[in-house]
């Protein structure tokens, strides 16, 4: 596999610049068949207008869903090494334009250079990992008495309707769809209408690894589009990355149809920080528990648990390193706060720093925006908050404000901080920070949800399994987890006797 790739001449079909059409169906670029209007998308960085995107209606869903079923055969046919070797070209090309499609990324979401490096990153690590493990999803041989045996096959589901996020655009639709192609199902994805950008490019990728026409498919639109997909009885399986309320609507169409469906929905995790933590290690990772991609990321940290007799020197150190991010140009190498997603977000972010302050909190640092001057004059650029005198009830504690606001709440007892940690409808993440090797995996072990760090925070390997428990979502990306599901299985029983049906039969 190693010299097919090394001999592979990567062709370099992917569009670099902010163009349409901005569908992506029977492996092209392609406008929608019938459309009842448009999107303006807006550069979060600019406030300006990023693109003008025709609105999917319900027979274009219907062409890209049956585009995805009639190839379905094909690509399901193929054996694992053969659908994986085009993952892994994939990889190989996302690497190789690296550079132009993280700055896609960039307009797109307004989040810093050097942040969508990484993610563009991790998403030729998705591709590779997937490509590499497409050969090993095989089923089992089991003996059974008599000589008589069973094959336990795992089998795709058909055609899958994902709908993603505007925080991780490409990352959360490759996430979704390099298991699904791995496992022989094909694909339908409709990005968030804020970043319509990059799931296209996904598509030119994938068309240069020599993946089918068809295998993966791109609508575009707003709410009624997705309800479309995820209503559409040709879809077997739905995976959603977004808002409860959202998430809730998409389990719903699911249920009607009885459809398999995973969600990845909110967060509010807690980052719990005891007394014989290393401080500095602590604060790096409440700068990444709240502040990367502009507080943008489900899994954040926000409320901030810190043991009470070290709260003042850890806030300090906080409020220090808090106060030297810079805020600026997201094409800037040394800008570390880019913009927020769009002006009505930005607002809501503010709406719930008000709140707090109104509830009693104490804002150290932040919370305000931040205007810049010349062309990004017209986008929302906020300043990383850090909330002290929070309690258990504030709206800002409770709820998930998806921006870059650290509620920090103080504690006494270890037995206090696993109890005020778990009460929250939400279990996405969290994490605990100290030297003590036993308390450490006891508080972790004790913490509701999916993901736990110890002595570090939002980091996500390709290897292991991302969901959430309660309210923050069913089912599990990456991983070997993942293959279980885009799989179904199937029992294939061999009789090597004669049928023993007791005394039905006699002679």
């Amino acid at each position: 596999m190693a010299s097919g790739l090394s001999s592979l001449v990567i062709s370099r079909n992917i569009t670099r610049t902010i163009r349409g059409p901005w569908n992506f169906v029977a492996g092209k670029r392609c406008l929608p068949v019938d459309s009842p209007g448009s999107m303006k998308v807006l550069e979060p960085a600019s406030g300006e207008l990023l693109c003008g995107v025709p609105i999917s209606g319900v027979e274009e869903v219907n062409r890209a869903v049956g585009v995805a079923k009639g190839v379905f055969a094909t690509w399901s046919k193929l054996s694992g090494r053969e659908r994986g070797d085009k993952l892994l070209r994939a990889g190989q090309i996302i690497r190789e334009n690296l550079e132009d499609i993280s700055r896609l990324e960039v307009q797109d979401t307004g989040k810093p250079i050097w942040e969508a490096r990484l993610d563009i990153t991790s998403c030729a690590d998705a591709l590779e990992y997937y490509g590499g493990l497409a050969p090993c999803i095989v089923g089992q041989h089991v003996p059974l008495p008599g000589g008589s045996f069973a094959m336990v096959q795992k089998q795709p589901l058909g055609v899958i309707g994902g709908v993603g996020a505007w925080n991780f655009p490409l990352q959360t639709c490759i996430w979704k769809v390099a298991p699904a192609l791995a496992c022989g199902n094909t694909f339908v994805y409709k990005p968030s209408q804020f970043t319509p950008v990059t799931a296209v490019t996904l598509g030119e990728v994938l068309a240069d690894a020599g993946v089918p026409d068809g295998v993966y498919n791109v609508v575009q639109g707003e709410g009624q589009t997705g309800a479309y997909l995820c209503e559409h009885p040709d879809v077997a399986k739905l995976s959603f990355t977004g808002s409860v309320p959202t998430g809730t609507k998409v389990m719903t169409a699911g249920a009607q149809d009885i459809k398999s469906v995973t969600l990845e929905l909110g967060g509010k995790s807690p980052l719990i920080i005891f007394p014989d933590a290393d401080m500095k290690n602590a604060v790096k990772a409440t700068l990444m528990a709240n502040f990367l991609s502009q507080g943008q990321v489900c899994s954040n940290g926000t409320r901030v648990f810190v043991h009470r007799s070290i709260a003042a020197e850890y806030l300090k150190q906080l409020v220090t390193a808090t106060e030297k991010l810079k805020i600026g140009d997201p094409f800037a190498e040394d800008t570390t706060v880019g913009a927020t997603i769009h002006e009505d977000h930005a607002k809501k972010v503010l709406s719930y720093i008000d709140s707090a302050r109104q509830e009693g909190a104490t804002v150290l640092c932040g919370g305000e925006r931040v205007l810049l001057k010349g062309k990004l004059a017209g986008g929302w650029y906020l300043s990383p908050a850090v909330l002290t005198d929070c309690r258990d009830d504030m709206k800002v504690v409770q709820e998930e404000v998806f921006g870059s606001v650290a509620s920090v709440l103080e504690f006494d007892t270890e037995e206090e901080a696993v109890k005020r940690a778990n009460d929250t409808r939400f279990g996405l993440a969290g994490a605990v920070f100290t030297k003590d090797i036993q308390r450490g995996h006891r508080v972790a072990n004790s913490i509701e949800a999916g993901t736990v760090w110890i002595n570090t925070y939002n980091l996500y390997p390709t290897e292991v399994p991302f969901g959430g428990y309660k309210h923050s979502g069913i089912g599990r990306e990456n991983g070997l987890t993942a293959v279980d599901y885009f799989t179904q299985t199937r029992t294939v029983y061999v009789e090597m006797g004669d049928v023993d049906c007791g005394l039905l039969y006699q002679d």
